[in-house]
């Protein structure tokens, strides 16, 4: 076959995947079999973890933290997934040719700070983000997991209403000259195309280098690379599952983040009821409690509604700040990097007066099947995605809550 030829057949596939962008829905399915692999192999998804992790590591650097038992970002899983994220994401945006810096007007970069702050004090208090403590949470039958959801919804409802009324009454306040460099033009930038395939390189060799000793970790880069360009590539956003059918009355990101939650409902389930990576008696109980955290009900209310203030007014989740940092969205460049700094502060100043405030009945693991049962358990998550998608499709039809 000819190099012409073999090109012929290789550029459908190609703009196949990075021509367009993908349906949500499909996003939401392949991130939650990912999501289900990370499981298997070790732990689920999350992205909290790995930026505290991140921030302690940067202060230690600075001196500012005694770096004794501060675990080197290379030799993190969360760590090293959170950086994999953003380089997946940056694959995803080069080969699809949509790679810009792009500036906002100033107001939106401090509000986009502000958000990344009350992310992270969201996410250390309530033990969670959006990825780690609701959309792999909820699926691992985690009572607190569903309370950090209806806090994330309590929080995105009250940061909208501030939002619509800034746009009222002071418009100025992210107004202004906004700016794009390395963008792309029609039938030109073949470039990104190029360091595209130099950055899917550096993973594949990253990949490789872990894997004589640490065949997890090896996982974990391919997986969270992966994710990272599914989630470009499908526009993959909590906030935006959460805020779209009240602003616009869209339900595309809703239904995707439940597809993902149904995947990864059935498939976490079915390691927990099997015992699947359990080696023992102890080992099962403490596989049972994978992704179960102490904060039902008072620290995940909390937490997730902070959190939910901070995503909306940052306008992206975890997992939707990491894939545009690697986008180019400068914007959130600043609210990654107030996650960063925060976080460790949030940990060590903050969290241990809400812990000391909080008596033990409002924080403690509550893991579903210990009430419920499996079945029991398994139905009442799936009978909450069902009315989520009963609300959203009919509010989508009638427009009764769109922009309140």
């Amino acid at each position: 076959m000819s190099v012409t030829n073999e090109k012929s057949v290789l550029a459908p596939l190609f703009q196949t995947f990075f021509g367009k962008h993908w349906p949500v829905w499909v996003g939401g399915i392949v991130l939650g079999i990912l999501n289900i692999l990370l499981f298997a192999i070790k732990s689920p998804w999350g992205a909290s973890g790995g930026i505290t992790n991140w921030g302690d590591n940067l202060f230690s650097l600075l001196g500012i933290i005694n770096n004794k038992g501060i675990t080197p970002i290379n030799e993190n899983n969360y760590g090293m997934l959170v950086l994999l994220i953003v380089l997946g994401s940056f694959v995803g945006a080069l080969f699809s040719k949509e790679f810009a810096l792009r500036v906002p007007p100033k107001g939106e970069m401090i509000k986009g700070f502000l958000g990344g702050g009350l992310m992270a004090v969201g996410a250390t208090v309530g033990i969670g983000c959006s990825i780690g403590s609701f959309f792999s949470g909820v699926p691992a039958l985690s009572g607190g997991a569903i309370i950090f959801g209806f806090g994330l919804f309590a929080g995105v409802i009250v940061s909208l209403k501030y939002l619509l009324w800034e746009m009222d009454r002071f418009p100025g306040w992210s107004s202004g000259k906004s700016y794009n460099f390395l963008a792309a033009q029609p039938n030109k930038g073949n470039w990104q195309i190029v360091l595209g395939i130099v950055v899917l390189t550096g993973i594949i060799i990253m990949s490789y280098a872990y894997s004589g000793n640490n065949m997890v970790m090896s996982w974990f880069i391919i997986i969270s690379g992966l994710m990272g360009l599914i989630s470009q590539r499908s526009r993959f956003c909590i906030v935006k599952s959460f805020r779209d059918p009240f602003m616009s009355g869209e339900s595309q990101g809703s239904v995707g983040v439940m597809a993902g939650l149904l995947v990864s409902l059935i498939g976490f389930t079915a390691i927990k009821v099997f015992g699947i990576g359990a080696a023992g008696e102890l080992s099962l109980r403490a596989r049972e409690l994978t992704w179960v955290f102490p904060h039902f009900w008072a620290k995940a209310a909390v937490g997730g509604f902070i959190f939910g203030l901070g995503m909306t007014i940052a306008g992206g989740c975890a997992v939707g700040t990491l894939w545009r940092v690697g986008e180019g969205q400068i914007k959130l460049w600043f609210s990654a990097l107030a996650m960063v700094l925060i976080s460790p502060v949030s940990n060590a100043y903050l969290v241990p007066v809400v812990d000391n405030i909080l008596p033990q009945s409002a924080k403690f693991r509550n893991y579903l099947p210990d009430y419920i049962g499996y079945t029991g358990a398994f139905f009442l998550v799936l009978a909450i995605i069902l009315l989520w998608y009963w609300f959203v499709k009919w509010n989508e039809r009638t427009g009764k809550f769109s922009a309140f």
